[in-house]
């Protein structure tokens, strides 16, 4: 029997992350998850994964801190042996006018948002190009395609996560390892629960907020259902109007 694959996702204990990990461990996959400071409900969410059949761990590293990164990804790899799925999804906002922005709050979004996807995707594409396969999928948004009023860093970050997208799904093509980003739109989490809900509904095609469930889907669809498609940006909005 295949070895079963294993997944790591960044973020993974509540939200999107967590539905991304239900979604490949029902699927089948060996899930790690990390987390940043809530160790409940990191624990909750691996007794959910090991109930699925999924050997499940969860590890709390900082994804903005490249030494704890390099450190986690040793750990997994004395444990698991490999890893065949990344997604990068560790995200925060701090949302607020250009102009009044703190070069913190700037700062903040962008090592969490974007440059913890070059920590954790440096070394574990390394280990990918050893197994000659892999896929990296990138959580970007919607507001890296058009931007966003009042989400300069996060728009900014998620942006640079697309452009990282598409550079690395060239260079990685040729050891068999494909790379690529899904952009929500407005979906029901903590980040949007404070939204004018009714407004931005108006905007949608749809009718209705997106839920995590449906990035999971097409996160599980682009790490396993295809071997052909590499360098996009799937959105799912629900045909949001800009």
């Amino acid at each position: 029997m295949e070895d079963k694959k294993v997944a790591l996702i960044t973020g993974g204990s509540r939200g999107i992350g967590k539905a991304c990990a239900l979604e490949l461990a029902k699927a089948g996959c060996d899930v790690i998850i990390n987390y940043a400071g809530n160790e409940e409900a990191a624990n909750k969410t691996v007794e959910e994964l090991k109930a699925l059949g999924s050997n499940a761990k969860a590890i709390k590293f900082d994804v903005s801190n490249q030494e704890l990164v390099e450190n986690a990804i040793k750990q997994i790899i004395d444990e698991y042996k490999k890893i065949d799925i990344l997604v990068n999804n560790a995200g925060i906002t701090r949302d607020g006018l250009f102009m009044r922005m703190s070069a913190q709050n700037w700062l903040d979004v962008i090592n969490t948002n974007l440059n913890s996807a070059y920590y954790v995707s440096n070394p574990v594409a390394k280990i990918m190009i050893k197994q000659r396969s892999g896929v990296i999928i990138n959580m970007a948004s919607i507001s890296g395609i058009y931007g966003n009023a009042g989400q300069a860093n996060y728009s900014t970050a998620k942006a640079g996560l697309i452009g990282m997208t598409k550079a690395l799904a060239k260079e990685l093509a040729s050891r068999n390892i494909r790379v690529n980003a899904v952009a929500p739109g407005f979906i029901q989490t903590d980040m949007t629960k404070d939204l004018p809900q009714e407004q931005i509904i108006e905007r949608i095609p749809l009718k209705r907020l997106g839920e995590p469930e449906d990035i999971a889907k097409t996160v599980k669809f682009l790490a396993l259902d295809t071997t052909y498609i590499t360098g996009q940006v799937i959105g799912v909005d629900g045909g949001l109007v800009i």
